[in-house]
């Protein structure tokens, strides 16, 4: 299970829980899902976490996302201070 942060560079943030990293970000690069990262173009994978347990990714998730803005941009910025897509190097 993953938890993938996609966004735009001081702009919004998304947050989400997958079993297939490669086909989520496709999907929302590709505009194949309505809903949220559609609506405001939040295309860029910037930070991505593993967990072996979906109960603890599920719960991972829900903490992140309660968080604070700031918290979560030092968070991605402590191993992607760039904002780099990571979409490419999943690739590799």
């Amino acid at each position: 299970m993953f938890i993938c942060w996609q966004a735009e560079k001081n702009g919004t943030i998304y947050i989400g829980v997958t079993n297939n990293l490669l086909k989520r970000v496709h999907e929302h690069k590709s505009g194949l899902i309505e809903g949220f990262t559609k609506k405001y173009k939040v295309h860029n994978l910037v930070h991505c976490e593993q967990h072996n347990d979906i109960g603890k990714a599920i719960t991972r998730e829900k903490q992140i996302k309660k968080w604070k803005r700031q918290w979560k941009i030092e968070l991605l910025e402590k191993d992607n201070p760039e904002w780099n897509d990571l979409y490419s190097n999943l690739m590799i």
